[in-house]
């Protein structure tokens, strides 16, 4: 049986951040809880995690507040997303990293249902995802078979 503990994850490179990918994966993204500070060069966003890690092939499931932030972000550019209507939601499908030819800069890929994406140009990949309190049932467990 999986821990009730809160995740905080960091990342500094690919295979970490393949791991928050992981826990982040079907993830619900309120555009309004996007937060992108270009003075402290920071990218944040609060999310409805699916807790996978206690889906356990029961009939039970659970969600919960997180955030996630990726530091020294030089850039954001967005594709089929909209940041203009507040309560539009997303699911995040993938998060990967594309490195740069002169490391250690690159993007950091956020893909969407839907064919949305948010890339952000990083100087270096610092990434953190935090459970922010206390999770709550959820009838449906994401089933990318009938998506």
């Amino acid at each position: 049986m999986a821990s009730d503990a809160p995740l905080k994850l960091m990342a500094e490179d690919v295979a970490d951040l393949e791991i928050i990918g992981a826990a982040a994966q079907d993830a619900l993204l309120r555009m309004g809880d996007i937060t992108i500070d270009r003075k402290q060069r920071r990218f944040t966003a609060i999310i409805n995690r699916f807790r996978w890690e206690k889906a356990d092939g029961g009939q039970t499931f659970e969600r919960v507040r997180a955030a996630i932030s990726f530091e020294g972000v030089l850039g954001v550019k967005s594709r089929r997303v909209r940041p203009d209507i507040p309560e539009g939601l997303a699911s995040i499908l993938s998060i990967g990293f594309i490195p740069d030819e002169e490391p250690p800069g690159g993007v950091v890929r956020l893909l969407l249902a839907g064919g949305g994406e948010i890339a952000l140009d990083v100087e270096c990949l610092d990434a953190l995802l935090m459970d922010l309190g206390e999770a709550w049932r959820t009838p449906r467990k994401p089933d990318h078979e009938k998506a």
